[in-house]
């Protein structure tokens, strides 16, 4: 039988049971809103809020446990959906939840709805604009005339990203919630 120390030690990253339940929560929250849930425009093009689950977990929890969150995202997401792990991608998921964790821990501190945009402006500029594009452009030689939509697009959607965000962490009752969540007892 295991002891308490060596279960510890393999979810320290987490701190808990109770955030590593969370972001697992994040992780189906994120397959859903993006591959279940999203708008399609013709073959190449996919609106969808999947990483509003991404950014909240990097924004509650930091940086490296957003990074964790997001990979687990997208390599879920890839096997249930069908699509094949292109590491690049993976990487600008990772981006994501990294920097809106990062940017958030250091950015505005005492004021939350500036801090929540550049948290999820630079998250979607270094990830989903500047990485995934990249990750895009190499791999899917056919979607190359319609990259320069996603500008427009990851700009509209962090936008509202931001929105739901700001609204979620104003709510008395989610952050009741996320109390609990954090609290180790």
């Amino acid at each position: 039988m295991e002891n308490r120390s060596v279960r510890k030690n393999r979810i320290r990253l987490f701190g808990s049971i109770k955030i590593l339940v969370a972001c697992a929560l994040f992780v189906a929250m994120s397959i859903v809103l993006g591959k279940f849930l999203s708008i399609k425009i013709g073959d190449n093009i996919r609106i969808s809020f999947e990483n509003l689950s991404l950014l909240l977990s990097g924004i509650l929890f930091g940086p490296l446990i957003g990074m964790f969150t997001a990979v687990a995202a997208d390599v879920v997401g890839c096997f249930l959906y069908g699509y094949s792990i292109n590491p690049i991608i993976t990487f600008g998921a990772a981006c994501i939840g990294f920097f809106a964790g990062a940017v958030s821990a250091f950015a505005f501190k005492k004021h939350l709805l500036p801090n929540v945009a550049i948290s999820v402006f630079v998250a979607h500029i270094i990830g989903s604009m500047i990485v995934k594009t990249i990750g895009l452009y190499i791999y899917y030689p056919t979607q190359r005339p319609v990259l320069v939509w996603r500008i427009p697009i990851y700009l509209i959607t962090a936008a509202a990203e931001t929105a739901i965000i700001y609204a979620l962490l104003k709510s008395k009752a989610f952050i009741q919630q996320f109390e609990r969540v954090k609290r180790k007892v």
